[in-house]
């Protein structure tokens, strides 16, 4: 890396987030709905990528630890009563046990092994929120009182529920994470993650703690998509099962490889793509997922790192 990118990393996220807040002000009530949506799951997506994309360890189920954020945070204030900021706390810290308990398991397997163990547990805890349905609310699911979605501050309050406060909670918990998940990748940390992807045999002979290491980006990145789970309770105001199946955990994953694996802003911009290719299809036909297909074939084709993977390979070297 040439001495001016940490520079051009940091201005060029910090752009992006200003782009963002700027867009709130001229987009259209349905846009504002849209792109909190998007926000927020491309924090998931965020921290599957840490994962997947700069360890190496293919997970598919990553979709118990947004739905471990989202049940901790809906019931806590459904159950309990508790206020927005306790019912968040509780659905992150929910999202990093759980991933602490299954990194103890799941990281001493690797490779398919690692994916199929990783399966397995998301299916667990898929069926134990439709065997507990009466907490829960089953294949149902539940809705958070709009009453409860409202963020005392003393002497004012924020309503959850309103499009541009909704938006605006969104972007900072994205920028938080996004600006997070740079520093992670760039610290020595990071560095080690990295080199464990590529040799990990080579990574131990070199003295670091690999198992210590993967345990770490493990509970990191179940935080960050617990976090992502607990906002999308808050903000939008519904828990389900259909959060916690197995085929909850392949979305993300998806978003990662059509941005990028392995590149901090690749995840907001698969899921961005994704979103809006399926939203300006299906305008016009029903058969909206074979011109997704079409295009995702396309873009695999002539993006075969994601679209800032192959970006980065071939002009942007110093993006992280």
């Amino acid at each position: 890396m040439s001495e001016a990118s940490p520079a051009k990393a940091y201005a060029i996220h910090l752009g992006v987030i200003a782009l963002l807040f700027v867009l709130s002000f001229v987009l259209p009530d349905y846009y504002h709905g849209l792109l909190a949506r998007i926000l927020v799951l491309a924090v998931f997506a965020m921290g599957y990528n840490l994962l997947f994309g700069y360890v190496g360890l293919l997970s598919l189920g990553h979709a118990m630890f947004f739905a471990a954020g989202l049940y901790g945070a809906g019931l806590a204030v459904i159950q309990l009563g508790w206020n927005v900021p306790l019912a968040f706390a509780a659905g992150i810290a929910c999202g990093a046990v759980l991933a602490l308990v299954i990194g103890l398991l799941a990281l001493r397997t690797t490779g398919v092994a690692f994916m199929i163990v990783t399966m397995m547990f998301a299916q667990v805890f898929y069926l134990l929120i439709l065997y507990f349905a009466v907490w829960t609310g089953g294949d149902q699911g539940q809705v958070v009182p709009q009453p409860a979605r409202v963020l005392d501050l003393g002497a004012t309050s924020l309503d959850l529920t309103n499009p541009t406060v909704r938006y605006m909670s969104a972007l900072t918990l994205f920028s938080l994470v996004l600006m997070i998940t740079l520093a992670i990748v760039r610290s020595r940390h990071g560095r080690v993650l990295v080199a464990i992807r590529e040799n990990e045999e080579r990574t131990k002979m070199l003295g670091y703690d690999t198992f210590s290491n993967k345990l770490a980006a493990v509970v990191v990145s179940g935080a960050i998509c617990a976090a992502s789970g607990a906002a999308y309770a808050l903000l939008f105001g519904y828990i389900g099962s259909s959060f916690a199946s197995v085929q909850y955990s392949i979305l993300p994953l998806l978003w990662v490889l059509l941005g990028g694996a392995a590149t901090t802003l690749g995840p907001l911009i698969g899921t961005l793509f994704m979103y809006y290719v399926i939203d300006i299809t299906s305008g016009y036909t029903s058969a909206y997922l074979l011109i997704v297909g079409i295009a995702l074939i396309l873009l695999v084709l002539f993006f075969p790192k994601g679209i800032l993977g192959s970006l980065r390979q071939r002009w942007l070297g110093w993006l992280p």
